[in-house]
């Protein structure tokens, strides 16, 4: 697998996946330098004796109690073992990889002041495969410090990790890497923790599944339009000059690749002039989709390619400043958006099955041939679509103040993240369940008519998966919905 270098130039979401799935990753000189170069800054602080916070003072409402030289020594390592806390289950091994490689991208950007061995220390980790065990919920999005912390907690060979499939303690596991633990000074500690490396790593994993989940859609909504006879009129590119929003236009342009050939193309091939509007408007919700994917893509690269640690330290300006950057607002509002363009696509396809219902009975008479995979699970479809309706509510406004009122705002930007990702399992289900219902609807016809080059494919496919997995309707739509990502199939 190709190596990710890490240089000077802004790193792509789709290099940050890449070591996710395994990829090496090096650092170039130019980064070297760039950290070395924030590292003589906090070097000369200490050495003058300035107040910086969490360098020469406590962090938190301790913020202006100056720390004894002996403490100084040590604040670095009490920052990374008192910090760590966090409940639930583990994250998956992919979100802990993806917020390893968000801290070293960040450190590499020469702003938080760490030494060079901490940004080895981390590639180190990535590439030997030492994943620290990180609980799911531990942050409020102002800093994953908690989170970080148990990241941190191994790279000095504490807490625990897994290594090639096995649960260990953290100085276990960077010794069979062949890794030597950090041993913190200057700034390393707070470098370390005082980051959003868990939101925005998660973030790209779900920003890049929620992508593919646009995609789904169209193909679920295209086999819907042929089951039920459709006008694709609603997909003409007429009507995307008319109103040229991109995602709008990228979805209608997808349609019309899945429906190429189909019967509804040819004159006279729809049943209706004009359809309900669940199939009327899927270019402009499905075009709504790409476009709050393409926001929240946009804000996760802005963080990961982020100086954001408190205090900044700007070799430009030769000083530590007191920052907020590690307040990753928009990309939590942009999460908040996707959910709630995410509950429309589901509406429609839930809303497209009520369609789907009455054209099999209609054609059926309720006696088809042959087993029914969608029509059993269409009142589940409906229980879906009310817990996607309810994961749409806002959540960055909901964290209380902390630490004696010091920390009085938070972006809420993890659950953002995870309730987005929740958001798509949801949608998943219900887009698989519309699938099988517009095979059913097709295999009760009296003739099956003449699908697009794209949908017939995906009738093949969904027949493919039901030869396997059948007969049993919920063992189907499992394996045709797929995998939910780090939580197996639960």
């Amino acid at each position: 697998m190709r190596a990710v270098t890490i240089t000077e130039a802004p790193m792509a979401v789709a290099d940050l996946l890449a070591v996710v799935d395994g990829a090496p990753v090096e650092l170039d000189g130019a980064v070297r330098a760039r950290i070395a170069a924030g590292r003589q800054i906090v070097d000369r602080a200490l050495a003058a004796g300035q107040a910086v916070y969490g360098l020469t003072t406590q962090v938190g409402h301790g913020k202006d109690t100056r720390l004894t030289d002996e403490q100084v020594r040590g604040e670095q390592r009490f920052l990374v073992m008192s910090h760590f806390g966090g409940v639930g289950p583990p994250l998956p091994t992919a979100a802990v990889r993806a917020a390893l490689a968000v801290r070293l991208n960040g450190i590499a950007r020469g702003g938080s002041g760490a030494a060079v061995a901490v940004a080895e220390a981390l590639a180190a980790m990535l590439n030997a495969g030492v994943h620290p065990i990180v609980p799911e919920t531990g942050s409020v999005g102002a800093g994953d410090l908690s989170q970080m912390a148990g990241i941190a907690q191994v790279a000095i060979g504490e807490g625990r990790a897994e290594h090639r499939g096995e649960v260990l303690p953290g100085g276990e596991a960077m010794r069979r890497a062949g890794i030597v633990p950090l041993v913190l000074g200057g700034k390393d500690g707070l470098a370390l923790i005082s980051a959003n490396g868990v939101s925005v790593g998660q973030a790209a994993l779900v920003g890049a599944r929620a992508a593919r989940a646009a995609e789904a859609a169209d193909d679920a909504a295209a086999l819907s339009m042929e089951a039920t006879g459709a006008n694709v009129s609603v997909i003409g590119p007429a009507v995307g000059r008319a109103k040229p929003i991109p995602g709008q236009v990228a979805a209608a342009d997808h349609l019309r690749r899945m429906l190429a050939g189909s019967g509804l193309t040819a004159p006279g091939g729809a049943r209706s002039v004009q359809d309900a509007l669940s199939f009327r408007v899927v270019p402009q919700v499905h075009g709504a989709l790409r476009e709050y994917v393409a926001a929240a893509s946009h804000a996760v690269w802005t963080e990961l390619n982020a100086a954001a640690d408190n205090p900044l330290v700007s070799v430009r300006e030769q000083a530590t400043i007191s920052n907020g950057n590690f307040h990753p607002m928009v990309m939590a509002i942009a999460f908040e958006a996707l959910r709630i363009a995410l509950a429309h696509v589901g509406q429609l396809s839930e809303r497209r099955m009520a369609h789907l219902w009455d054209a099999f009975f209609r054609q059926a008479g309720g006696r088809p041939p042959g087993s029914l995979y969608g029509l059993p699970l269409r009142y589940p479809a409906a229980a879906l679509f009310s817990e996607l309706k309810q994961l749409a509510a806002p959540v960055t406004l909901d964290t209380p103040p902390l630490d004696l009122g010091v920390e009085d705002h938070a972006t809420g930007a993890p659950l953002s993240v995870r309730r987005t990702d929740a958001a798509l399992d949801l949608l998943d289900d219900l887009l698989a369940i519309e699938l099988l219902l517009a095979r059913d609807v097709l295999a009760a016809a009296p003739s099956r008519p003449v699908l697009g080059a794209g949908t017939d494919a995906t009738l093949r496919r969904v027949e493919q998966v039901i030869a396997a997995a059948g007969p049993f309707p919920d063992d189907v739509h499992r394996a045709l919905r797929g995998p939910r990502p780090g939580r197996g199939d639960a």
